[in-house]
């Protein structure tokens, strides 16, 4: 290279270093416009794509990132202080609870100036008004002894202590009705967890949500916390055992449940995915394309 051409060639790595310092920090995480990179939680998705088909303009896309990795998605409704969904990727676990991690909190949703990474609640609960208008605190479940918070993405089908940990975001929990959360929620939890443990060969990939009742935890005579009517989880595997007893085989590489959030009539109904988006068409505000996996997770071939 000329010594001309070096001088014509300093001001495009110059460039290019300003741009990548402009870039990086955009990568990281938190409240993000879309989950199209590893590091916005891409991988959390089955072929890197998230739901479709809601029609609310209002939700806000969470890459949930804890101990700066990006560890699941959750589509949040900052109006209603509740998750509309998380999906993330289920590992195989023991199903054993981890009950002595801190509830933390979504920085970002009260200022995108904030950490991507979700932060334990203050000690101080006064600190909690900073951020009470975009999201649930602790106080919200404080004298709710009918309800339980009750995780989308749930610890139980995580591995790793981090990963568990990061399950303990109040933007990634919903008020659930004792009975139901205790009962069939927490059987079907286990079921799922046995099933995929025995029979997904490869990455399972997992969407947990909600439809709304018109219901609300209150406090302070306002409205703080939608309480669910109905909780809904599906699965997408496409490596499983083909040798599988039918009763199992016929329920891969996708399938889906869903429950009543009540004290009766609460027991899990699990159903082919299309049943559960045709469920779910008829109770949540979303468009006829409304779809929960990438093409049904039916995998190229």
């Amino acid at each position: 290279m000329t010594p001309a051409s070096a001088k014509r060639a300093l001001p495009l790595a110059a460039v290019v270093a300003v741009l990548t310092c402009v870039w990086l920090p955009g990568v990281q995480a938190g409240v993000v416009g879309d989950f199209n990179h590893v590091e916005r939680c891409k991988d959390s998705l089955y072929m890197g794509t998230p739901p479709r088909g809601y029609l609310s303009t209002s939700f806000t896309k969470i890459c949930q990132r804890y101990e700066d990795k990006p560890r699941f998605v959750t589509l949040y409704d900052s109006q209603r202080h509740i998750p509309i969904y998380s999906a993330y990727t289920f590992k195989k676990s023991d199903g054993e609870k981890k009950v002595d991690f801190p509830w933390m909190f979504e920085p970002q949703l009260a200022s995108d100036k904030s950490s991507s990474n979700m932060e334990p609640f203050p000690q101080s609960t006064s600190m909690h008004m900073n951020f009470e208008d975009t999201q649930a605190v602790l106080e919200d479940y404080a004298d709710v002894v009918q309800y339980e918070r009750g995780q989308l993405n749930p610890d139980e089908h995580q591995a790793d202590p981090l990963d568990k940990a990061s399950t303990y975001s109040l933007t990634n929990v919903v008020p659930q009705i004792r009975e139901f959360n205790i009962g069939p929620w927490a059987e079907h939890r286990d079921l799922i967890r046995k099933r995929l443990n025995n029979y997904c060969r490869g990455k399972a990939y997992v969407v947990t949500g909600i439809t709304t009742s018109g219901h609300t935890i209150r406090r302070n005579n306002l409205d703080r916390v939608a309480v669910p009517e109905y909780l809904w989880s599906a699965y997408c595997c496409t490596e499983f055992d083909q040798n599988a007893p039918y009763f199992v085989r016929y329920k891969f590489p996708v399938f889906a449940a869903y429950g009543l959030n009540d004290r009766v009539n609460n027991h899990m109904v699990e159903v082919p995915l299309k049943n559960m988006e045709k469920f779910l068409k008829g109770r949540m505000d979303v468009d006829k394309n409304f779809q929960i996996f990438y093409s049904d997770c039916v995998p190229d071939i």
